[in-house]
């Protein structure tokens, strides 16, 4: 069992905060973590309604002590491959381990790699992204809980709270300005003024970034940026004559190799090219191609588990 046993365990939990520690309410804590969940159905194709359930059960809405001194927020054990930082805490046995994270964006983002790593959570990602309560019996079924009713909680709290509505496919402008949300609320945002220009500069994936407006092109932005239009079609993998579409991340300096933390894996969905890919995760797109074993310009299809990082997915 990867989880924590019982809703029991999770009430001692939360009776145990510290005096004077505010409570989040149900509805505060899906407020304060819904992007993140949307952001992670965009990466991997779980439904962000059953993420957010599954937090809102697991942490019993962040109050627990897991979710609080650990960031685990999805119960997840220890096991044999993880190397990463350990909290103790009795469930099946006495003292067992469980994962401890830096933020909870890590717990987040691990929680999206365990299920797509792990072969027996497959046949879950063939399922429509709209169909939470097949999600919701599949992960019972695959033995992701031992509470027997685990299915039934994880859909009432969707039903209860309209989670579903989090499952609505984005544009790819909704996206950019998700990430933009996302980097605003509660992940240290950094914003870099420009004392010529008005447009916002922010840090996306540890990067200097900014978001293409409507009638943008990259001379236009080289005035504005300080960097040279040349310079910015390297950065972002563009060809000569490319302009850049409103709502899309352009970086204003190299990117990297690989994904940064937490982000090993992505799942290829509908209308996603490995150039989007690359831009989602700062990647420069001849590494993403050479990481995966791919010639450069290899079409990639939906559903494909590309890795975002050296080695090993896990």
């Amino acid at each position: 069992m990867i989880l924590r046993k019982s809703a029991a365990f999770m009430m001692l939990m939360v009776l145990l905060l510290p005096a004077g520690a505010q409570r989040l309410s149900r509805p505060e804590y899906i407020r304060k973590y819904q992007l993140l969940a949307i952001s992670e159905m965009n990466r991997s194709g779980i439904p962000a309604s059953i993420k957010m359930a599954q937090a809102c059960l697991e942490s019993a809405d962040g109050n627990s002590e897991m979710a609080r001194k650990s960031n685990n927020h999805f119960g997840i054990k220890c096991k044999s491959d993880w190397q990463g930082a350990r909290s103790y805490h009795d469930d099946d046995e006495k003292n067992e381990c469980f994962r401890k994270y830096k933020t909870v964006e890590d717990s987040y983002v691990d929680h999206t790699n365990f299920l797509m790593s792990n072969p027996r959570y497959n046949s879950l990602f063939e399922l429509k992204p709209t169909d939470f309560a097949g999600w919701a019996r599949g992960l019972k079924k695959a033995g992701y809980a031992t509470d027997p009713r685990y299915a039934e909680k994880v859909i009432d709290i969707i039903e209860e709270h309209q989670l579903w509505k989090l499952d609505h496919k984005m544009t790819y402008e909704e996206r950019a300005q998700v990430e933009k949300m996302r980097l605003g609320n509660n992940f240290n945002k950094e914003i870099f003024i420009n004392p010529y220009s008005s447009r916002e500069i922010t840090l996306q994936n540890g990067l200097k970034s900014t978001i293409a407006r409507e009638g943008d092109t990259f001379g236009l932005l080289s005035q504005e940026t300080g960097v040279k239009s040349w310079e910015l079609r390297k950065f972002n993998d563009y060809p000569e004559g490319y302009e850049p579409m409103a709502g899309e991340i352009l970086y204003l300096q190299h990117k990297k190799g690989k994904a940064g933390g937490m982000y090993r894996i992505h799942r290829v969905a509908e209308g996603e090219s490995m150039h989007y890919i690359s831009q989602y995760y700062g990647i420069r797109l001849r590494a993403l191609y050479r990481i995966n074993g791919l010639r450069y310009g290899e079409m990639i299809t939906v559903g494909t588990i590309l890795k975002l990082q050296k080695g090993k997915n896990r």
